[in-house]
């Protein structure tokens, strides 16, 4: 009986202390280090969270801190348009969706060479900021990926005296929110899944 008393205070301890910790460990993939002018805004590609990207990207160019917003590729194509008669690629959605939140068709710049990671697309934006002549960024994207992608990005622009910085779009919108991401498998997709992929960049790539 002690024994089992014993089990039973332990997982009545992690039924309380779960929730907590769930969600300290989802907000700290989040982070924020904005620049107060960047020369551009960059949007990170995401399929799934494209318009939460977009939204946050159009509301940093409207506020002034961002000369043009920067798309990347990821070569995916969206569903069926009735309008266009075809499957437009996601980063045309995106572009679609800054020009309805208020950016100029002249102040987006696509990144057309597909990439296939983070790290992909922080080599393809070194090469677009260089010939554009951009000397400061602001990388936008969902809040979780923020850690990744400010890390890796700081680390692809070392030595070019570029200034890189991030800023999240809050989880709630096409992401799961901090308190609720363990109840669903896309949250574990989100918060596991991106605790495993730091792992694998510390290793990988620097």
């Amino acid at each position: 009986m002690g024994a089992r008393r014993r089990l039973l205070r332990v997982a009545l301890v992690v039924v309380i202390v779960w929730p907590f910790a769930a969600w300290a460990a989802a907000r700290s993939l989040v982070v924020s280090e904005p620049l107060e002018r960047a020369d551009a805004a960059v949007v990170l590609a995401g399929a799934s969270s494209y318009r939460e990207r977009t939204r946050e990207a159009a509301r940093v160019f409207r506020e002034g801190r961002a000369g043009v917003v920067v798309l990347t590729n990821d070569n995916l194509a969206s569903g069926w348009s009735s309008a266009e008669q075809r499957n437009p690629l996601f980063v045309e959605r995106a572009a679609e969706e800054l020009k309805r939140a208020g950016v100029p068709a002249g102040r987006i710049e696509i990144v057309w060479r597909p990439v296939a990671s983070t790290y992909g697309e922080a080599l393809a934006v070194r090469e677009h900021a260089a010939a554009r002549g951009h000397r400061s960024l602001v990388v936008v994207t969902s809040g979780y990926h923020t850690r990744r992608a400010l890390w890796t990005f700081r680390r692809a622009f070392a030595g070019t005296g570029v200034a890189v910085g991030v800023v999240p779009a809050e989880p709630g919108r096409e992401t799961p929110r901090a308190h609720l991401w363990w109840l669903t498998p896309r949250g574990w997709d989100w918060i596991a899944g991106e605790y495993a992929k730091l792992v694998y960049y510390r290793v990988s790539y620097f």
